[in-house]
């Protein structure tokens, strides 16, 4: 009897436990991954961590209306920084991180659903500024802000430019304002939102030294077929007009 007992309590709490970890761990076909990257991605309390629904922007909009088309289903986080959300994508199985800009030394890391949006990138400098450049060689004088981790913080290191980098990209508009850099390397339009929203106007481009496209970046074990339907949603969301209808909420 006692034995019987034991079992059926055992048994009991078996199920307990598995139904706690089915609640906590709710089966979907992809986690999506992505950090406050205004005006593409953020929290709308501000912070560095939130979920699901109290997650907004441009791509993130994008993005649920093209899994909710393709009929794929998902959860969706946002965390910091870029570099350990970046390093989950490339190394865990259905995962996904976005926006990301499609580079080609990362190419062959992911599979790629896009483009979602644009991303230019500028030098910003204080609207008073004297500064004046006319390729990207003109810059190495000056010293540049940058967002560490980011494609352009990466690309400006890798040609000698050593910008100083900070963990927020938002922190280089007042770096910018204070007179800790001369120049903020950025994207557009995340740049100018970000300075917006720290109170600061009046930034001006002084140079623009690259066209970039930003995409949703899948793990290289995401199914082609589901890569495929996820492309084909976006598609025909753009056709239907409904990517510049996004777009127009924001900008």
């Amino acid at each position: 009897m006692i034995k019987r007992l034991l079992l059926a309590l055992a048994s009991a709490s078996l199920l307990l436990i598995n139904g706690v970890h089915a609640e906590e761990s709710p089966a979907t076909d992809l986690v999506l991954l992505t950090e406050n990257f205004p005006p593409y991605n953020m929290a709308k309390n501000g912070k560095n961590f939130a979920q699901g629904e109290n997650i907004n922007g441009i791509a993130v909009d994008i993005v649920r209306e093209m899994f909710k088309r393709a009929e794929v289903s998902y959860s969706l986080t946002l965390r910091f920084p870029w570099e350990r959300i970046y390093k989950l994508a490339l190394e865990k199985p259905g995962y996904g991180v976005f926006v990301m800009a499609r580079l080609p030394d990362r190419e062959k890391l992911f599979k790629w659903v896009g483009p979602i949006g644009p991303d230019d990138w500028i030098m910003l400098a204080k609207a008073d500024s004297t500064i004046s450049l006319e390729t990207l060689d003109d810059a190495r004088k000056y010293k540049i802000g940058a967002y560490k981790g980011d494609a352009i913080a990466e690309t400006l290191g890798k040609q000698g430019l050593n910008p100083i980098v900070v963990l927020r990209d938002q922190d280089n508009a007042k770096k910018l304002v204070n007179g800790q850099i001369d120049l903020w390397a950025t994207g557009d339009p995340a740049g100018r939102y970000l300075a917006r929203q720290e109170g600061v106007d009046g930034l001006k481009t002084v140079l623009r030294f690259n066209s970039a496209e930003l995409y949703l970046a899948l793990n290289k074990d995401v199914p082609d077929e589901m890569v495929a339907k996820l492309q084909a949603a976006l598609d025909q969301l753009r056709k239907e007009g409904k990517v510049d209808e996004i777009l127009a909420r924001y900008l």
